[in-house]
C-alpha cells in the first residue's frame, strides 16, 4: 500500500500465543493505528482439550482427574463444582468437617492464583522482580497441596461426597505458617508493585470498565467488584463451610487496571482471615460419605446447575445425568471466555500498545478454561 506523508496506515500486530506479554496458549490479533488499538480480536483455541465431551466417555470418579485441568492456575473449584453437582442430583450428604477442609482448599488455591496475577501484571510493565517473588512464595502453597493430596498443581482431592482423606497430622499449624508468612509479605509488595508510582501511572485509568458495562457484559467475581458491584457467590448463594464464616467483599468503584489489582491484593487478606477461621473452627468428624462402587455407579436421573466464586469469577456447572455410569452432559461456565473474549476484545479498542498487556493481565483470564 502506497501512502503520501500526512498518510497514517493501519497495520496488524499478534500479541501470542508464545508471548511474555500474554497468558498460556492463547492470542490477540490487534489492529493498530500508529500507536493506537482501533481493533482487537481474541482467539483462544489452540488447546483442543474438548474437555466437556472427555466428560461424558468416563466414569463419574475418573473425571474428577480431567476437570482440574481447566483452569491450571486455579483448579480446585472445577473438583468442587464437579463434585457438588453429583451431591445434588444424588442426594449425597457432605460431612461438616469435609466442607470446611473443601473451603480451605478453595481459598488457598484462590491465593496462589492471584500471587501469579500480580506477577503476570507487574512483569507486563517491567518490574521483574515481583514475579519471582509471587511464582517463590506460591510455591510455599503448593508444598501444602503436595503434603495434603500428593499432587503440586492438579489435586484430585474434592471427590464426591467430600474429600479423599483428611489432614494430616500438624497440616493445621503448617498452613497458618504459610498464611502469616505471606500476610508478611504484603507490605513488601505494596512498596515495590502496588503503591509504586510507576504501576500507579501505568495502570490508573486503563482499560476501564465502567459499572453498567460490567454487568452488561457479564463481569464477575474481582473484575466485576472492581466495577463497584459488591457480589460475591460465597455471599450470596453460600456453599461448603461460607455460611459459617465472617469475611468482607473488597471492592473498588473506578473500574481500571489499578482498580482490579486492588480488589485482589484485598481478596488475599480476606482469604487468610477465612483460613484462619477454618483452622480455629473445624469440627471434628468424618470427611467423606461413601459412595458406591465407581465401576457400577449409577447416578439417578436429573440436572444440577451449581456455582463457585473462584479467583477468576464465578465458576458454574450444568450437569445432566440419565441414570447412566457416565455423565450424559456436562457444561462448564467459566469466567474467563468472557473476561478474556468480549470484555477484554472491547476494553482494548482505543488504548495505547503498551498497555495492551496489563489490560490482558488486568482481567485475570485462564486460556485452557476458554478452549476447553
Amino acid at each position: 500500500m502506497t501512502r503520501t506523508n500526512d498518510e497514517v496506515r493501519d497495520y496488524n500486530l499478534f500479541i501470542g500465543p508464545n508471548h511474555p506479554g500474554i497468558s498460556g496458549n492463547y492470542s490477540v490479533i490487534l489492529k493498530l493505528r500508529g500507536d493506537k488499538i482501533i481493533e482487537a480480536k481474541a482467539e483462544g483455541g489452540f488447546l483442543h482439550r474438548g474437555f466437556e465431551k472427555l466428560m461424558e466417555e468416563r466414569l463419574y470418579l475418573q473425571n474428577v482427574a480431567i476437570v482440574c485441568r481447566i483452569c491450571v492456575p486455579d483448579p480446585d473449584p472445577n473438583e468442587e463444582n464437579y463434585s457438588r453437582a453429583i451431591e445434588e442430583i444424588a442426594g449425597i450428604e457432605v460431612p461438616i468437617r469435609a466442607k470446611y477442609i473443601r473451603s480451605m482448599i478453595l481459598e488457598l488455591s484462590r491465593i496462589a492464583s492471584h500471587l501469579l496475577a500480580f506477577g503476570s501484571h507487574a512483569g507486563s510493565i517491567g518490574l521483574y522482580t515481583l514475579p519471582n517473588w509471587t511464582i517463590s512464595d506460591r510455591d510455599r502453597i503448593l508444598e501444602l497441596f503436595e503434603e495434603l493430596t500428593g499432587g503440586r498443581v492438579y489435586h484430585i482431592f474434592i471427590i464426591p461426597g467430600g474429600v479423599r482423606r483428611d489432614l494430616p497430622k500438624g497440616f493445621k499449624r503448617r498452613v497458618l505458617e504459610v498464611v502469616n508468612y505471606l500476610e508478611s509479605r504484603l507490605p513488601e509488595y505494596d512498596d515495590l508493585f502496588i503503591n509504586s508510582k510507576l504501576t500507579v501511572k501505568r495502570a490508573k485509568g486503563i482499560g476501564i470498565l465502567s459499572k453498567e458495562n460490567a454487568i452488561k457484559w457479564g463481569a464477575t467475581g474481582p473484575n466485576l467488584r472492581a466495577s463497584g458491584v459488591k457480589a460475591d457467590i460465597r455471599k450470596d448463594d453460600p456453599y461448603e463451610a461460607y455460611p459459617y464464616l465472617d469475611f468482607d467483599i473488597p471492592t473498588q468503584v473506578e473500574g481500571d487496571a489499578y482498580a482490579r489489582l486492588l480488589v485482589r491484593r484485598a481478596e488475599i487478606e480476606e482469604s487468610i482471615k477465612i483460613i484462619r477461621q477454618i483452622i480455629e473452627n473445624i469440627p471434628e468428624g468424618p470427611v467423606w460419605n461413601k459412595t458406591p462402587n465407581p465401576l457400577k455407579w449409577r447416578i439417578p436421573k436429573g440436572d444440577a446447575y451449581v456455582r463457585t466464586e473462584s479467583s477468576k469469577g464465578e465458576f458454574a456447572y450444568y450437569f445432566v445425568s440419565d441414570g447412566g455410569v457416565r455423565p450424559y452432559r456436562v457444561h462448564v461456565r467459566g469466567a474467563s471466555v468472557t473476561h478474556g473474549v468480549h470484555i477484554l476484545e472491547n476494553l482494548l479498542v482505543n488504548e495505547r500498545i503498551e498497555d495492551a498487556s496489563q489490560i490482558i493481565f488486568s482481567l485475570d483470564a485462564c486460556p485452557p478454561e476458554i478452549d476447553r
